[in-house]
């Protein structure tokens, strides 16, 4: 139980015992009850109804966690600037979704998306969405930086640093990042330092290798495996697909980076 779940328990618990009293000092009136006795006990009752809807909400977002039995948000988050190359980002959500839709624990997820993304949409996103796992699609540059879109749509780049502080600010959110972009292992190291399991490429990854990838993944969660068993299983579906780049994508993990 979290800090703030005891805290709602202890001040239930105080309205829940001044609410007893009261109502007994109510029935020892009568039909003569003061009226200040049954103000206060009306306002004890609503208080008590919004202390209960706090620790309902608090309880549900604790229970939404990989791999517990509450539901996983997944966010699909895709950029592709104008003057960059084109990619297949629309096939890859599709894939997700389908694969997510048929699994065997599709009621269990959630899948939510924000396309064209610029910088402010993304910390914008993870505070909306609530994520567990955040999913980037799009490019991501030889020197480490990701590529989002700036105003017109073309490149803003985001340094790994940069982006690992802004994880840094969820990480008791957010379970499991998946950068889906060319050479992302550095910002997946760098987000590693903070989150539990990131995966990143460690060079360059074309169209259909990100998208079979991508498929390997969400079927093995959707069936309810684990992240790292998902990473096994994503780059076996490259293989099994005859794709040459089963080795790019990499698993960086929290305690890797720690120890």
């Amino acid at each position: 139980m979290s800090e703030q779940q005891q805290h709602l328990e202890k001040l239930l618990l105080a309205h829940q015992r001044r609410l007893q009293a009261l109502e007994l000092q109510a029935a020892s009136f009568g039909l003569l009850t003061p009226p200040h006795i049954s103000t206060e006990i009306e306002d004890i009752r609503k208080e008590i109804a919004v202390i209960e809807a706090q620790l309902a909400h608090s309880e549900q977002v604790n229970t939404q966690k990989p791999g517990g039995e509450g539901m996983i948000t997944i966010l699909f988050l895709a950029a592709d600037p104008t003057n960059a190359s084109r990619l297949r980002l629309g096939e890859e959500l599709r894939e997700i979704q389908e694969k997510l839709q048929l699994a065997k624990l599709r009621d269990q997820f959630r899948l939510e998306q924000r396309m064209s993304v610029r910088p402010a949409d993304l910390s914008q996103a993870l505070l909306d969405v609530q994520p567990q796992i955040v999913h980037f699609s799009g490019h991501g540059t030889a020197t480490g930086a990701l590529c989002f879109e700036n105003q017109i749509g073309e490149i803003h780049p985001i340094e790994p640093d940069a982006l690992a502080a802004l994880f840094e600010q969820f990480a008791e959110q957010v379970s499991c990042v998946l950068l889906n972009a060319c050479y992302t292992d550095i910002q997946s190291k760098a987000i590693s330092a903070h989150i539990d399991y990131v995966i990143g490429m460690n060079q360059a990854i074309g169209d259909k290798a990100a998208i079979a990838f991508a498929i390997g993944f969400y079927q093995a969660l959707g069936g309810g495996r684990t992240v790292e068993d998902a990473y096994k299983l994503g780059c076996v579906q490259l293989r099994l697909q005859n794709i040459p780049e089963h080795l790019t994508p990499v698993l960086n993990k929290k305690t890797q980076v720690q120890s």
